[in-house]
């Protein structure tokens, strides 16, 4: 166990990001009252890391920049609290596959020096559970690269996270890429790059898996970047979708705000970017060779995890199942008989979801309750 509880964290998570990304986030941005310490504490240690920071940049330079990747990467798709965790932990059991780390959404520019004496203090500070679920949290664990690239450039969707009043204004630049300018298109695909080829070299990988929720809108651009991508969606339940990501989003925003936002707010966000995602994701998987892209029901996964990765496998012809079919199961076993939350559908919620998500319900074959 931490020290830190998650829920009081003096500092959120823009620690990490290099200065000119901080400051251009925050830029005009108003500071709610209650959370002025937080912010200004937040500051000062972003202000001292960042220092840092050209350290990496030369030695990435030097040693990655003009690598080029092997394979184009491996994409797990899905709106959040689809069982993406789950899919991302099972496949990086595969050592072919490299990832992004806890460790390195928080700190994308302490990884190529120092990492043994940050990683060390910040394993010692984190919480070793995620409130919400109850999942394993530690510093080299596989987590979702959207936090790193928010640490790494402004031009991200979690800036919802930190200023909540301009939650729908990030999810139709950042998350659908509406009317965002060639200027912050390439640098997202510049620093993109940059966290893959550094994640690859930290986890000694050869090909990236990509678990990051806010892809799932992105997909047009992804195929651009990585021709022969493969993807792999999830679908869920939407009514177990909604109350777990009410719980997730209402217990995560909390120590990363520095804004106020009503609980009611927070869900008719949830609302408004699943509909916004699912129709993005729908009109743009065309895009995405046959082959390349396999949808897959998070119950049946859940059932058999197993014989559901192997299929996975064959069906995108990836690499290596004879290699990785051991670890995969050992990891499979040793989390059967784990206790998920379990959600009681209110009338609340079958009257939201069905009246915001019903498409979703019908084309996924789902039972309307």
């Amino acid at each position: 166990m931490g020290l830190l509880q998650f829920d009081k964290l003096p500092v959120n998570n823009l620690v990490g990001a290099d200065w000119n990304t901080y400051k251009e986030i925050l830029q005009g941005r108003e500071i709610d009252k209650g959370y002025r310490g937080k912010y200004r504490l937040t500051t000062a240690v972003c202000r001292l890391l960042s220092t840092l920071a050209p350290i990496q940049e030369r030695r990435y330079q030097k040693r990655l920049a003009n690598q080029p990747l092997k394979h184009d990467p491996v994409f797990i798709l899905g709106h959040w609290r689809s069982g993406t965790t789950f899919v991302h932990n099972v496949l990086s059991c595969d050592k072919h596959f490299g990832y992004n780390t806890t460790y390195q959404t928080v700190f994308p520019h302490l990884m190529m020096f120092g990492q043994p004496f940050f990683k060390k203090n910040m394993s010692w500070l984190m919480p070793s559970h995620r409130p919400t679920d109850n999942m394993d949290l530690a510093v080299d664990l596989p987590q979702e690269e959207e936090f790193a690239m928010t640490n790494s450039m402004p031009y991200t969707y979690y800036n919802m996270w930190y200023l909540p009043k301009y939650w729908q204004e990030y999810a139709d630049k950042y998350l659908l890429f509406k009317d965002i300018t060639p200027e912050e298109l390439k640098r997202f695909e510049e620093e993109f790059i940059k966290v893959i080829k550094i994640a690859l070299w930290n986890t000694s990988g050869t090909q990236f898996l990509s678990k990051n929720p806010p892809h799932t809108g992105r997909v047009k651009e992804l195929m651009k970047m990585f021709p022969n991508a493969k993807f792999i969606y999830l679908m869920r339940n939407p009514y177990t979708v909604f109350e777990s990501t009410r719980s997730f989003f209402t217990n995560t925003i909390q120590p990363l705000k520095l804004q106020d936002i009503s609980e009611e707010e927070i869900v008719q966000n949830i609302l408004t970017t699943y509909t916004k995602l699912y129709d993005k994701y729908q009109a743009d998987k065309v895009c995405i060779p046959e082959g390349n892209l396999i949808e897959v029901k998070f119950e049946d996964f859940e059932q058999d995890a197993l014989a559901m990765t192997e299929n996975i496998y064959s069906s995108l012809q990836l690499p290596g199942w004879d290699e990785a079919h051991t670890a995969i199961e050992q990891y499979v076993n040793a989390k059967k008989g784990y206790k998920k939350n379990k959600y009681a559908y209110k009338p609340e919620t079958v009257r939201l979801v069905n009246e915001n998500w019903g498409c979703a319900i019908e084309d996924w074959g789902y039972e309307r309750l």
